[in-house]
């Protein structure tokens, strides 16, 4: 009898694993080409709201990579992934560098790509737990494996989060500078990647001295990148 079930939740296992691993193909192949319109960031802020009774406006809006201000692009990978077109979706240096600086007594800082990053604002809840990260790596290995890079940082521009509710560059660069997202400066773009650490704390338009500071260090990482030329290597 115990032989029997046991028998059966490992067949009812690997039919949920294998239906789970044959969905997540399906999802990351589907949105390899299809615009986005949401992620699951979005809808948990949706239902954070519902909960806590306090109404909350999505504002985003899908914009392809041609119509992105170069500017944006390359602040991004500035500000948080310079070896975004080197590694394979795990920046292998800085996750060491993590580890050891909260070795040494260190505050334990991020470590996650782009790729990262877009798995998890894409397709997953945000918290921290091992079981996240597990499905985290899946994911990323994903669209790593299925997507070139370019789509990769194209979807992550269009679903980061810029302020409460407002995701996407078309809708970050109209809620904070009132144009569109091609429109972009450096000095704004460099602004928007300076608060992406903590979108919903730090504000574009009226940047604090730190903001400004940070802004200030992207623009100097975005020229030692070679400048927007360096979108070229996509």
């Amino acid at each position: 009898m115990i032989a029997r079930w046991r028998r059966r939740l490992w067949g009812w296992l690997w039919r949920v694993g294998l239906g789970f691993v044959v969905l997540s193909v399906l999802l990351v192949l589907l949105f390899r080409q299809a615009p986005v319109f949401g992620s699951m960031v979005m809808v948990e802020r949706k239902v954070h709201s519902w909960v806590a009774r306090e109404p909350i406006d999505i504002q985003h809006r899908w914009r392809p990579w041609e119509t992105l201000s170069d500017h944006a692009k390359l602040a991004v990978i500035a500000a948080e992934d310079q070896r975004f077109l080197e590694h394979h979706g795990f920046d292998l240096v800085e996750i060491r560098r993590a580890w050891q600086a909260s070795r040494n007594g260190g505050r334990l800082r991020g470590a996650s790509s782009l790729s990262q990053q877009t798995a998890k604002n894409l397709f997953l809840w945000s918290g921290r737990s091992w079981i996240r990260k597990g499905f985290e790596a899946w994911f990323t290995l994903l669209i790593e494996a299925l997507w070139p890079k370019q789509r990769i940082l194209e979807v992550y521009l269009n679903i980061a989060e810029w302020d409460s509710g407002v995701f996407g560059l078309e809708a970050a660069a109209q809620h904070y500078f009132g144009i569109s997202a091609g429109q972009l400066s450096a000095a704004q773009a460099s602004r928007l990647a300076a608060i992406l650490p903590d979108p919903r704390g730090r504000d574009a338009a009226r940047p604090s001295p730190g903001v400004v500071q940070r802004s200030a260090w992207i623009r100097r990482q975005m020229s030692n990148l070679g400048g927007v030329a360096y979108l070229q290597n996509f």
